[in-house]
């Protein structure tokens, strides 16, 4: 369709695409397996418990006890390219960047790292004024796909 003559030029900004899983420790340690949980377990939307009760429970015993064997469990599957999860995922982002050559394809963690908010600040730093989000869960639920909604929202 043409614009008439005195149309002003409309300037269209990047896509950007980021998608979204779950996330994994920095390392299969137990600094950064406790740190990992805290956050995934801090989440309300994860588990549902109020407060005032769960706090207690996360803090005086799961953060004493689950992330030594977590770590352990971690130290298994951790690879060379490190998490199994984040090693995916990258690869996940720059098959789909292959075949989107237009859009700036980017990957993040709901917990963990890369962290949302930095790749959605990256994305708009480089130009892109339209953001698509996609959480790479097979179905939705609130402490999967909402979780990250919410924190896409709060960024």
């Amino acid at each position: 369709m043409e614009q008439p003559p005195a149309h002003p030029v409309v300037v269209v900004g990047k896509i950007g695409l980021l998608l979204i899983n779950l996330g994994s420790p920095d390392t299969p340690d137990v600094g950064a397996v406790r740190s990992y949980l805290k956050q995934f377990l801090s989440d309300r939307r994860v588990v549902e418990i109020p407060t005032l009760l769960w706090q207690p429970i996360l803090r005086g015993v799961i953060l004493t006890t689950r992330p030594r064997r977590s770590a352990h469990a971690y130290s298994q599957v951790w690879t060379p390219e490190g998490a199994p999860l984040i090693d995916i995922t990258r690869r996940q982002a720059k098959a789909v960047a292959e075949h989107f050559p237009d859009v700036m394809v980017d990957w993040a963690m709901r917990y963990g790292q890369p962290a949302i908010a930095d790749r959605l600040i990256e994305l708009q730093r480089l130009g892109c004024d339209r953001i698509l989000i996609a959480p790479l869960y097979p179905q939705y639920s609130g402490a999967t796909t909402a979780t990250v909604f919410d924190e896409v929202a709060r960024t």
